[in-house]
């Protein structure tokens, strides 16, 4: 049973979009039946054709599609809506979809602030619909994998944490020239209070928070803005205080001329540690005091069930962010359909980012550019 899926965003030259659709594809377990692509309709309707969607199903606004999506009946109208808008279009489309009876599938950061964010909350309870975030690196098997040791205390009580996000792409005043993406992840009335923090840095913390398990109660962050003319920040590292008695280390940079997008989580316990990065997300290195360190593998028969239900192919075949994505998609999608059918689904299923990494995510946000701009060192972490 192939779930019925609108997207909102996404048309021709957004990059985010084609991403989600590939996602949504990979595992059969949608179907993109209807659109809003764009703002502007007649983007909307090419994107649409260029899709093969019928002309009746590619609408002019987000408001038209579920209007007209609601009368169709049921058997016939989407259930699930995919956001892959800019920031300040996430609360407005998002709050509609969930209260027109959809289910949500919404880009990270979740909301524009975080009092929109509380708010999404509730109208999500409200509506009895789910949502998903797309934070993607969570889905990754070998960071899953990280979890599922943490968790079950391998490496005994975590003490200390390096999270970092580098990339090179916005070294330059790339928002002065014909750059779509530059133009609005660097316009605070778009993107809100934060650039790197908000875009990259909120990647980073949840990967700290999902993988140990841990929160983060305080912090004091340095934040900057690097190339003149900005408008907001490239630049920043955040000193953590965690729970549980931990303490790490986040950097997020979007001025590193030469990176790419080398995502990348060190963790230390008691009893050992480990690393992984996206530039071999394959493999999972972990780290002991008095042996040996081991390397594990995607694919593989000894690694948790968290990692197998979230691998596709044989160990040595690369998975990589393509796959990292659908796995957000599947589970959610896996989710539903046990639910549509009277079912209880598996855990390794229910493990998908939603509205309460969402909160985290734009509290970091807030907090972080507050910290920054303060003079005292350490401030609390406020929800």
């Amino acid at each position: 049973m192939k779930l019925r899926l609108a997207m909102i965003g996404g048309g021709q030259g957004a990059f985010i979009g084609a991403i989600h659709r590939m996602a949504a594809a990979l595992d059969g377990l949608y179907e993109l039946t209807a659109g809003a692509f764009s703002s502007d309709a007649e983007k909307s309707r090419a994107t649409g054709q260029l899709l093969g969607l019928p002309a009746g199903r590619v609408y002019a606004s987000y408001q038209e599609l579920f209007e007209q999506e609601q009368q169709r009946p049921e058997a016939e109208r989407v259930q699930v809506v995919a956001i892959v808008t800019p920031n300040h279009l996430h609360f407005e489309p998002a709050r509609q979809a969930l209260e027109s009876g959809f289910h949500v599938i919404l880009d990270k950061p979740m909301t524009f602030s975080l009092a929109e964010a509380k708010q999404l909350e509730q109208v999500a309870a409200g509506s009895c619909k789910k949502l998903c975030l797309t934070h993607t690196y969570s889905g990754y098997p070998m960071v899953k994998e990280a979890r599922q040791l943490v968790a079950a205390g391998t490496f005994g009580a975590i003490r200390k944490v390096y999270v970092e996000y580098p990339q090179g792409w916005l070294s330059a005043f790339e928002e002065g020239s014909d750059n779509k993406q530059a133009a609005w992840r660097t316009d605070p009335a778009r993107s809100g209070v934060a650039g790197a923090m908000g875009d990259i840095g909120t990647h980073a913390f949840n990967l700290l928070e999902y993988v140990t398990g841990l929160q983060v109660e305080r912090l004091c962050a340095d934040i900057n803005t690097v190339v003149p003319g900005r408008r907001l920040d490239d630049d920043g590292a955040v000193l953590l205080k965690l729970s549980g008695g931990a303490s790490g280390v986040l950097v997020a940079t979007q001025v590193a001329a030469g990176e790419e997008n080398n995502v990348r989580i060190r963790a230390y316990g008691d009893r050992g540690g480990f690393d992984w990065q996206q530039v071999d997300a394959n493999t999972l290195l972990v780290r002991w005091p008095d042996r040996p360190a081991e390397i594990r593998r995607t694919g593989t028969g000894y690694v948790g069930s968290f990692a197998q239900h979230n691998a596709r192919t044989p160990a040595g075949h690369p998975e990589g962010y393509l796959e990292a994505f659908a796995n957000l998609y599947r589970n959610f999608a896996l989710t539903l359909q046990a639910e549509m059918t009277g079912q209880q689904a598996p855990p390794e299923a229910l493990d998908y980012p939603s509205l309460a990494e969402g909160i985290r995510g734009m509290a970091f946000i807030e907090n972080v550019i507050a910290s920054g701009h303060s003079d005292q060192k350490w401030t609390d972490f406020a929800v």
